[in-house]
């Protein structure tokens, strides 16, 4: 796996505080945020580089396990295990934490893949590769539909298929595509987590929609059909006479799809938002007047 100073990436020093992480995290997020950079794949590319950097140096024992063992970090537990093993059985040895990649793979190698004393060949232990996480952008109508995106993750394009319903902040795992295995190990996975944007005036309630849709008095008294909007296109709807302000309909199956049950839809619910006149004529003022006195 290619080494990627998260500190170079950041832009800040080793001994950059906690407030210092997050400042040149937002900076640089906002530089190379997708929506800034529509098409540009080095800004798409350096936008997950930050994240990733900003996954590990703000969290304080990620942080910790990363400046001691570099691009492996996250095998730190094993690597500590493996060593106290070896020196119960060939004697105790110490080393220094703070490892740079080149220093790093000198250690590793020392410890697992070299020959010992008098000949004798040490087990090369097998270690998981490191897990990728990666952040998408996308927006409420790209996950209407089941589609596929080509992500690079570590250099390698990855074509992944995006099915329809998948919900903010929510997390899936593609299996095997994380960091290379070490000595023979199997490779680590890679996590997406979604940001959904709302870029539609309906709100997203899991697999429901919900819509505020005005009607003019009459209609509302009256009753009549009326054309609204469905994400997926025109409806006509039929409004009961007496309807009151702020009343619902709920119109089966025209909701967000459900995430993985093909066919399968919420509801879209509609809050009716009476409009009452204003600007009155004198002759729609006189009719106001007699249908308050023929209702008193």
């Amino acid at each position: 796996m290619e080494f990627i100073d998260y500190y170079k990436v950041l832009g800040i020093e080793k001994n950059a505080t906690q407030e210092d992480i997050k400042k040149a995290y937002r900076k640089l997020a906002r530089k190379y945020h997708p929506d800034l950079n529509p098409n540009d794949k080095e800004s798409h590319k350096k936008f997950q580089q930050v994240n990733e950097a900003n996954e590990v140096l703000s969290d304080p024992e990620k942080r910790k396990k990363y400046d001691q063992y570099g691009k492996d970090w996250q095998h730190a537990e094993q690597f500590e295990q493996a060593r106290q093993s070896r020196q119960q059985g060939f004697g105790r040895e110490t080393f220094a934490g703070d490892f740079n990649e080149s220093e790093f793979s000198d250690f590793f190698t020392s410890m697992f893949g070299n020959m010992g004393a008098g000949g004798y060949r040490q087990r090369q232990t097998k270690f998981r590769g490191e897990d990728f996480h990666a952040e998408l952008q996308l927006n409420l109508t790209d996950v209407y539909k089941t589609h596929q995106q080509v992500l690079t993750v570590n250099n390698k394009n990855i074509r992944i298929t995006i099915p329809a319903g998948v919900e903010n902040a929510q997390q899936i795992k593609i299996k095997g595509h994380g960091g290379s295995g070490i000595h023979g190990g199997p490779n680590g996975d890679l996590y997406i987590t979604f940001h959904i944007i709302n870029n539609t005036k309906f709100r997203r309630d899991r697999n429901d929609l919900h819509s505020t849709v005005d009607i003019d008095l009459y209609t509302a008294v009256l009753g009549g059909d009326i054309i609204i909007d469905t994400l997926d296109g025109k409806a006509k709807l039929n409004v009961k006479p007496g309807t009151q302000n702020g009343s619902k309909i709920k119109l089966r199956g025209k909701g967000f799809p459900v995430y993985k049950k093909e066919s399968e839809f919420g509801d879209l619910v509609i809050t009716f938002q009476v409009k009452i006149p204003t600007h009155l004529t004198d002759k729609q003022r006189e009719l106001f007047e007699q249908l308050s006195k023929l209702s008193s």
